[in-house]
């Protein structure tokens, strides 16, 4: 059976192998027209004009750190590619064991051990001015106790790390220099998906490597201030902060990170778009610094069923699950559950996008919000302020209550005041217990209700009264809060 199973396949392998032969042969039945032929290589895309205008501006970084004499071959890792991947990859540079330390014999004082410089990373980056200016990621030169550049004529500079943005992942550098070459800068709102783009590098510190390929998506969401560009382009350990250019040897973007299990390259590689990398470019070399905007708030986007129970015309906007204590959002009075539409009547179509608008604000500007709210919209204005480190969620007390049981498989108990203060409410209910349509929505002992649909919640009498009139063929909309994060809760009955 196993031969009956097998042989088709290999009549069929040896039929391809027979036709492929066939075909070698008689080269005319594979296009029998020349002129057809020529224009299908003539559309094939020729890069070579690219790397020749664009290629003497890309450099080559490396980057070293200051360590204990002895310490940097400890466990022979000096290799330059393995500190960027694990500088990369892991958050972290490559592991350096602490060297023990010997006993100082006695009546011998103990001589300080001298530092020595060591490779610690390798990048690439590009020149964007010719006075020595270059853009690079901030993850290259994070941690650097020095950073030279060379460039594709073989000189060699020590460079100045002008700022950094971690947010963004973007740094300027400066050597100093004068008539250098330098790349065109383009506009990444213009590009298009499936257009050719090339990228040049140093991966694995092999530089002024091309590679190309096209781009896979616009604006991949995978930071909070950046839609990062995505490319089918080749990208690997020591190609961050290299350019991706298209084919008029524009600069569209600045290669940043990866999609990979392996750490290697996967198919799937990501860019910063030019047009906001340059923005964060000027602010730091102005000021060294990025300033953005902030309001105080943690937002999701708002899910189908939310928007329904809430008479949104479209699952659009920023939900807000928390709203800082002390807060610009707070002091305008900016609410748990509100949905926020517009900034200074930008429409603000993901949560994602409420980070970017915001900080693109001037701190101490005024911004003019716009919310849903109780199924109506208004405005509020806010003064917004500078962004800084966010603080950690306090962690809320639940205390136990006088139960009240209704259709839906919850169990509820007025709020004692510790918990109102705990929890930074002044109103609501707290589960005792979650069965039924409550338990598969989610929701848990502990959560707090504040809000059922667009009636809020003074307390569990009050609950028990509106939970009796709702449609109990349909969904509740119950705005739960766990912790510090408030999000509404879509929970359909028990017997459903």
């Amino acid at each position: 059976m196993k031969a009956n199973t097998l042989f088709p396949l290999e009549k069929i392998a040896s039929t391809l192998v027979l036709s492929a032969c066939v075909g070698f042969i008689a080269p005319t039945t594979i296009n029998a027209n020349p002129v057809a032929e020529a224009a299908q290589i003539a559309g094939l895309p020729d890069f070579t004009e690219l790397v020749e205008k664009s290629g003497p501006a890309v450099v080559n970084i490396r980057t070293t750190e200051k360590v204990q004499a002895g310490q940097s071959n400890a466990n022979g890792i000096d290799d330059e590619q393995m500190q960027e991947f694990f500088r990369r990859f892991f958050g972290t540079p490559a592991p350096t064991p602490t060297p023990k330390q010997q006993p100082t014999p006695k009546g011998r004082k103990q001589v300080p051990q001298q530092e020595e410089e060591v490779p610690r990373g390798v990048g690439s980056g590009f020149i964007i001015s010719p006075d020595g200016f270059i853009l690079t990621n901030a993850h290259v030169v994070e941690g650097a106790s020095e950073v030279y550049v060379k460039l594709t004529d073989k000189r060699e500079f020590k460079a100045k790390v002008i700022g950094a943005d971690a947010r963004t992942d973007v740094a300027v550098l400066k050597i100093d220099g004068s008539k250098l070459p330098r790349v065109t800068i383009g506009d990444s709102a213009k590009i298009k998906a499936g257009e050719w783009v090339i990228a040049i590098g140093s991966p694995f510190d092999l530089d002024n490597t091309v590679t190309a390929g096209i781009i896979s998506a616009k604006a991949r969401d995978t930071g909070d201030y950046l839609p990062l560009i995505q490319t089918d382009v080749a990208v690997n350990p020591g190609n961050s902060g290299g350019p991706l250019i298209n084919m008029r040897g524009e600069v569209i973007g600045v290669n940043s990170q990866i999609y990979s299990r392996s750490g290697g390259y996967m198919g799937i590689s990501f860019a910063i778009p030019i047009d906001e990398a340059m923005r964060v470019v000027d602010q730091l070399k102005s000021a060294g610094k990025v300033v953005r905007g902030y309001l105080g708030v943690e937002r999701i986007d708002v899910p189908k069923e939310v928007a329904e129970g809430l008479g949104l015309p479209k699952a659009q906007g920023a939900l807000i699950q928390r709203v800082m204590p002390g807060s610009p959002a707070e002091k305008a009075g900016v609410e748990v559950g509100d949905v926020i539409q517009k900034v200074n009547g930008t429409i603000v179509e993901k949560a994602v996008d409420l980070n970017r608008i915001v900080g693109d604000i001037k701190p101490g500007g005024k911004a003019t919000v716009t919310v849903w709210r109780k199924g109506g919209a208004k405005d509020i204005t806010i003064t917004v302020a500078e962004a800084d480190a966010e603080k950690t969620p306090a962690k809320s007390t639940k205390q136990k209550a006088e139960p009240s049981v209704n259709v839906f498989g919850l169990s509820v108990g007025d709020l004692s005041d510790a918990q109102k203060r705990d929890s930074h409410v002044t109103a609501g209910v707290v589960i005792e217990n979650a069965e039924g349509g409550a338990a598969r929505a989610g929701l848990q002992a502990g959560d707090i209700i504040t809000r059922i649909n667009n009636t809020d919640i003074k307390d569990a009498k009050e609950f028990a009264a509106v939970m009796a009139k709702v449609d109990t063929k349909k969904p509740v909309l119950l705005l739960a809060k766990r912790g510090e994060v408030s999000k509404f809760v879509a929970v359909r009955p028990t017997s459903q």
